[in-house]
């Protein structure tokens, strides 16, 4: 697989200058247009004004993309049949020349492999709700397990099994550390209801982790910076409960399974709550490019 890595992020990464990684499903899949757009440019310039440089990826036509320019970013976010591509798809969609919007996985996979080490998202997936009958599971987990990356998000998503994806990421041995909090945020939610044994205070004090992974050779794995949403920004708790509530009931009287019940969930979330759960969405990812791009400034400090 040969990477397409634009000029500006290659000349960044080779003269040691900050990186930012920033996924493109939130464009293609997650927002309406025009809006899409729109947040698309507001992110890669919240990065830029941190002072780091923005590396959105996608697949275009069969090339994996690290960093895109107006017309590429344009064509993800306008184009129909613009696939939703996993790390698993990336060889697929490559030998088929497809065109496909990234997600945690696939961006943290084609970020790592051109040299980025500082990736900005939404929220991670995780164990689903009643694992022990679907056995279903995020492949973002597997694949940050053995992925040297440093991921700044909000958490996992507030419809998951918020504890199930804690524990399974201890086995799994990737390291979270909470931003400025001990406890685990929830996406839409400053707090989830979960506590985490590491708090992180600064920038510095995460480069300093990433540092101290590469003396210990656990660099092979990622690093999640748990960032939540400010509290004046989150969904209300109690609408958040109250409608996710529904939204479950919904979900089983529909008969909803597999990889449509992530969206479906979602998509009830920002119906139902008047477009309130989305804002806290773009709230939340602001925000972590935003903390994405000063650690990423912070580990080029060496």
């Amino acid at each position: 697989m040969v990477l397409v890595v634009s000029e500006e992020v290659r000349e960044a990464l080779g003269s040691g200058r900050p990186v930012v990684a920033l996924e493109s499903t939130i464009i293609a899949h997650g927002l309406p247009r025009p809006r899409n757009l729109r947040v698309a440019r507001e992110l890669e310039e919240a990065v830029r004004g941190e002072g780091a440089v923005p590396a959105t990826v996608a697949v275009l036509d069969g090339r994996p993309l690290i960093g895109l320019d107006k017309a590429q970013l344009e064509r993800v976010a306008n184009e129909d049949g613009i696939r939703k591509l996993g790390h698993r798809d990336l060889p697929l969609a490559v030998a088929a020349r497809a065109s496909g919007a990234t997600t945690v996985s696939a961006t943290a996979r084609l970020a790592a492999l051109a040299g980025i080490r500082v990736f900005a998202t939404g929220g991670l997936g995780g164990v689903h709700r009643e694992w022990t009958v679907t056995q279903d599971e995020s492949a973002d987990l597997g694949l940050l397990a053995r992925t040297g990356i440093t991921v700044v998000c909000a958490g996992v998503k507030s419809i998951l099994d918020v504890p199930a994806t804690l524990q399974r990421l201890e086995t799994l041995g990737v390291a979270v550390a909470g931003y400025r909090t001990d406890r685990f945020p929830g996406f839409y939610l400053s707090d989830s209801g979960h506590p985490v044994d590491w708090t992180l205070r600064s920038p510095e004090e995460v480069a300093a982790v990433m540092r101290a992974q590469d003396a210990l050779g656990a660099a092979r794995s990622a690093l999640i910076v748990a960032n939540p949403v400010p509290e004046a920004d989150q969904l209300d708790p109690e609408l958040h409960a109250r409608v996710l509530d529904e939204a479950l009931t919904a979900c089983a009287e529909r008969g909803v399974t597999g990889q449509a019940v992530t969206p479906f969930l979602l998509d009830y979330l920002v119906r139902h709550t008047d477009g309130a759960s989305l804002s806290a969405n773009l709230a939340a990812v602001s925000g972590n490019v935003r903390l994405g791009a000063r650690i990423a400034i912070a580990w080029a400090r060496g």
